[in-house]
């Protein structure tokens, strides 16, 4: 079922993305491409061995499991990540420094979701389509309208 609505979302796509924006030159800028390249990666990426769909849509596999405890909604959390694009532009990262604490109910919805099937101790890669990410108003200047975003995420510890 879920394949068939990310299917018919990214044929259709051009009806979600009549959104535009002028960027500096006064021009009109679509974002329609980066919906459609977005949902043709997440359609392709969830037929490879060891992608997890759930039913939200958020992909995730196992890069290492974990052993502690899985955090809730509302728990802080401390933990290393790296966030990339699909066409793999590093855009955040906290490997080069010290890994971050927040609480999963302040963050994008891709991470709430997914670190919550995570133990302490996980490395999971996240694929986080636009509607659970930033949607459709991005985080200028480095995460545009649309963006399915990719998070390589190793949680440390569950802070109660």
């Amino acid at each position: 079922m879920l394949k068939r609505l990310l299917i018919a979302a990214a044929l259709f796509g051009s009806l979600f993305t009549q959104f535009s924006c002028s960027d500096d030159k006064n021009e009109t800028v679509s974002f329609e491409q980066n919906y459609k390249d977005g949902m043709n990666f997440l359609l392709e990426n969830m037929e490879r061995e060891g992608v997890i769909t759930t039913e939200s849509g958020l992909q995730y596999e196992v890069i290492r499991e974990g052993t502690g405890k899985n955090p809730s909604a509302t728990d802080k959390v401390r933990c290393h990540y790296q966030g990339s694009l699909i066409d793999g532009k590093i855009f955040d990262s906290s490997y080069n420094g010290e890994p971050i604490v927040f609480a999963l109910n302040q963050v994008i919805p891709g991470w709430t979701e997914g670190l919550q099937l995570m133990k302490e101790g996980a490395k999971h890669r996240l694929y986080i389509p636009y509607y659970l990410g930033y949607g459709v108003a991005g985080a200028a200047p480095s995460i545009m309208p649309y963006s399915t975003l990719i998070f390589d995420v190793e949680l440390i510890e569950v802070i109660k």
